[in-house]
């Protein structure tokens, strides 16, 4: 890996001497199992005389043809670039290789169906992996225009940028598809995708009177389950949506949304032909949660056909903005074009938490990063870039005001339509709808890193009637940045058991401390809640008084959104070590039940089960995990029969189970002699149930493989791996570990699931028996595997629910041995960081 890296550098001294005009590449995916024939044709413009590289990670080259020369490539290429000697200022590249299958879900992956043998291959090329299926400058601001022509069995669908041609057969049983070229595009939204998949078809009129032909695929054997009226029934509202706020019709000439098979992101924004993850076709009941993340992500994926593919980044630095654009804007379009009407709850329950998570990592870093090269972009696609970005931009479009911010945005797209931009692009456009100077807000805000904390001051007098109020805003020692905030403060009242709000201020808020004068001579009301409506970027207290009124009565408050605030400001104050944890797990079992919003749920539940896990003294963690299952279990035998509660809390308890008890309640729901009321064990829950008996040493290798039997699908043998890594003994931990280390064959869903596996335990004493080996391995598993498997190993393997000092002590000196690969030890300070939280909330825990 470290020699494939490219450094901005690098890249900006090729930008300096090429400008390149158009790509033909050719491939051939009839040549078996492990490689596939790539002939790549660039044109392009370069300094006379200069010298310079194109990226081509091969197995083989076979020629290199500069300008009509021969270049022998045993001495130009090296199988990640080819050097270009003495260039004309016309040049014309041919370039003849074999390309690699992965199963790693980078560059090309391959995959085969254990249903029917069939075979699919699919393309993901962002950051830096287009390079693995054909020659290519592989940086986001060298665009060109891109013309595949792809030879393929002839019973398979062929899906690419531009719309699906007519194939040509031949008598040997494949066909051959020429592709139109592309508009002008950066290398990493192209795309490949190819295999029987079986696709659906409608179509929708855009607001320049094109009709664009709509697509949607999956694998033959999950097709059964595809909702396509509904994600085409999603997709027409964003389409209406955006056009009418970007003021800018849809730039392409056709959109097709592929689900994918063992795809390691949510979705990728490819021109025209987005990918997902096919775990969002439901072969079973998902939450809530799940199904509206999924019409998140697709509004998400539209987002990018204006922000980012038609008008893209120079360089990886302003990746935040691109992906944060799209977080925000369909988050947005979410709320006000679709039935999701709670998005923005939904946004700050897990987007938010997310952020704020990341921003007190040692690791943390401004939003707009220093980015010297593709390690550092890699090791970015984080929590800043995507959460805390979104965060940042709804404060934004507070500040200068949502129409004008949409102007701004339209301008911005007519002026650099098909082109690169910096973020300074987007700002001036901002600045002139707005009439605000925002090189201050985008100091504070973008060039440094941190979250503040805002909390309420409240004097009164004998009567409760308010004499000063101010908001305090603080910083953490590390990054002591004070910034501008627009938000509101709402007031809510206690009327039976109802907690409304009666009175609500919105301000900037600055410096250290804020007086809010138009507060004064008003009640005390019963909470007082800082940031009501969630526009500022922010971590939250409650007063004392408000934080017993909101432990009593969060039942009482209607709307979701600050009951989700309240909920955060409970678990930033678990994290912080500030409220017990002890404390944190009653008053999720204490006020769960009355939550309604599917994603606070969601995310609170696992928050819940971190705590019980890691943060309670450890002294105390069998009993505390035992009360939590114990109160899930009431909680989902109580929930209304069917719904989204009842579902969570029983696929919550499997996960914690500790007693012979909680076994016969799961046996008895597998058997079907005990049942919850409205509640299917289908095939998926159904496999959780058995995870939380392997848990407790009730099953094993021999009731896994009698499932796997009984579900023989991609997904049934994930499952397998992570019930199997779950297996409560040092040996199946050390039999885990191995599979990932030992061996690099697995391919990267499996990967993720063992790694999930090997983490779920409830005493985690067999772990200690991975510590050394896990830190004897890092250094190889940095040097001989691919980024994504690299990350999810060493992140996926790292023994954490020990949480112990010895494990602290043992990180420390391997960061201390290891002082270079920066992207690597960040990954190691990370999963350091988690420990020392624990070991801080575990201490409070301690106290009374």
């Amino acid at each position: 890996m470290p020699g494939e890296n490219l450094t901005r550098i690098e890249a900006e001294e090729r930008k300096a001497l090429l400008h390149v005009d158009s790509y033909a590449i050719e491939l051939d995916l009839t040549r078996g199992a492990e490689v596939f024939g790539s002939t790549t044709r660039v044109r392009f413009t370069a300094t006379e005389g200069a010298s310079t590289f194109i990226d081509a990670i091969t197995r083989a080259v076979h020629s290199v043809t500069l300008n009509g020369v021969a270049l022998d490539p045993a001495e130009v290429s090296d199988g990640v670039r080819i050097q270009l000697p003495s260039l004309a200022a016309e040049n014309e590249l041919v370039v003849v290789a074999d390309a690699f299958y992965t199963n790693s879900g980078e560059g090309l992956h391959r995959f085969v169906d254990p249903v029917d043998g069939e075979v699919y291959l699919y393309s993901q090329f962002e950051v830096p992996d287009s390079r693995r299926v054909f020659a290519v400058f592989e940086q986001p601001d060298l665009k060109a225009t891109f013309a595949f022509t792809v030879t393929a069995p002839a019973e398979w669908k062929v899906v690419s940028n531009s719309p699906t041609p007519e194939p040509t057969t031949t008598d040997d049983g494949a066909a051959t598809w020429s592709f139109a070229p592309t508009p002008i595009l950066s290398s990493y939204v192209t795309a490949i995708v190819a295999g029987p998949y079986v696709e659906v078809r409608d179509e929708l009129t855009s607001s320049d009177g094109r009709v664009i032909p709509l697509g949607v695929f999956a694998r033959a054997s999950l097709a059964e389950h595809l909702d396509a009226d509904y994600v085409f029934e999603k997709t027409k509202q964003g389409f209406a949506f955006f056009e009418e706020q970007f003021q800018y019709p849809y730039p392409f000439e056709k959109y097709d949304q592929l689900f994918v098979p063992e795809f390691n992101a949510g979705a990728m924004e490819n021109a025209g032909a987005v990918t997902f993850t096919e775990t969002y076709v439901f072969r079973s009941k998902v939450t809530d949660a799940i199904r509206e993340r999924r019409v998140v992500t697709i509004l998400h994926e539209l987002a990018h056909m204006w922000f980012g593919d038609l008008v893209t980044m120079k360089w990886w630095n302003d990746l935040w903005l691109n992906e944060s654009f799209a977080e925000w804007a369909s988050t947005l379009a979410t709320a006000e074009a679709t039935e999701w009407t709670e998005a923005w709850t939904t946004f700050q329950a897990m987007e938010k938490s997310w952020a704020y998570r990341q921003d007190q990592l040692p690791s943390t870093h401004p939003i707009v990063a220093t980015i010297n090269d593709l390690e550092d972009v890699q090791v970015n696609f984080d929590g800043i870039t995507y959460a805390k970005g979104g965060s940042v931009l709804k404060q934004l479009v507070a500040w200068v005001g949502l129409e004008a911010f949409m102007q701004g945005v339209a301008q911005y797209f007519k002026k650099h339509a098909h082109a690169n931009t910096e973020l300074r692009d987007l700002l001036v456009e901002l600045e002139a709808t707005s009439g605000r100077d925002l090189s201050e807000w985008s100091q504070l805000w973008l060039e440094t890193a941190g979250v503040n904390t805002l909390r309420p001051e409240i004097e009164t007098d004998a009567q409760g009637v308010i004499t000063g109020f101010a908001v305090l805003q603080t910083a953490p020692e590390e990054w002591p940045t004070i910034r501008p905030h627009r938000l509101a403060i709402g007031f809510y009242a206690l009327d039976g058991d109802s907690l409304a709000r009666i009175h609500r201020v919105e301000l900037d808020v600055a410096g250290e401390r804020t007086e809010v004068p138009e507060l004064v001579g008003l009640a005390k009301p019963d909470l007082v809640l800082v940031n009501d409506d969630d526009l500022a970027y922010a971590k939250i207290r409650l007063d004392d008084a408000s934080q017993q009124v909101a432990i009593a009565h969060l039942a009482g408050i209607a709307e979701a959104l600050p009951r989700s605030i309240v909920w955060g400001a409970a678990w930033d104050a678990t994290r912080d070590a500030e409220l017990r944890p002890s404390d944190y797990v009653r008053l999720v079992l204490g006020n769960i039940a009355s939550e309604t919003e599917s994603t606070t749920i969601r995310t609170t539940l696992a928050q819940l089960v971190t705590v019980a896990r890691m943060y309670v003294a450890p002294e105390r963690r069998l009993e505390t995990v035992t009360e939590v299952a114990d109160g899930l279990w009431a909680l989902a035998a109580e929930a209304q029969a069917g719904s989204d509660a009842q579902f969570q809390f029983l696929k919550a308890f499997a996960q914690v189970v500790t007693t012979d008890e909680h076994g016969d309640v799961l046996a008895a729901l597998l058997e079907g002699s005990r049942a919850l009321d409205g509640l299917e064990i289908d095939t998926d829950l159904r496999w959780e149930l058995l995870e939380g008996l392997v848990l407790l040493g009730r099953a094993g290798e021999s009731e896994v493989v009698a499932a796997l039997e009984s579900d023989n699908t991609a997904t049934g043998a994930q499952a397998a791996a992570r019930l199997r890594a779950a297996i409560p003994t040092a040996e199946a931990k050390l039999a885990a570990f191995a599979s990932l280390v030992d061996v690099d064959t697995a391919p990267n869903m499996i990967v993720r699931n063992t790694a999930l596996g090997f983490q779920h335990v409830i005493d985690p004493a067999p772990l200690e028996a991975t510590v050394e080996r896990y830190f004897d391995s890092l250094t190889t598993l940095w040097a001989e595997r691919s980024y994504h498997i690299a990350d999810t190993v060493i992140s996926g393997l790292y023994p954490a629910p020990l949480a112990s000092e010895a494990l602290r002590e043992r990180t420390e000196a391997w960061l201390a041995a290891n002082p270079g690969t920066p992207a690597l030890r960040r990954i190691v300070i990370e999963s350091l960081a988690g420990v020392e939280r624990a070991l801080l909330a575990q201490e409070r825990d301690r106290r009374a």
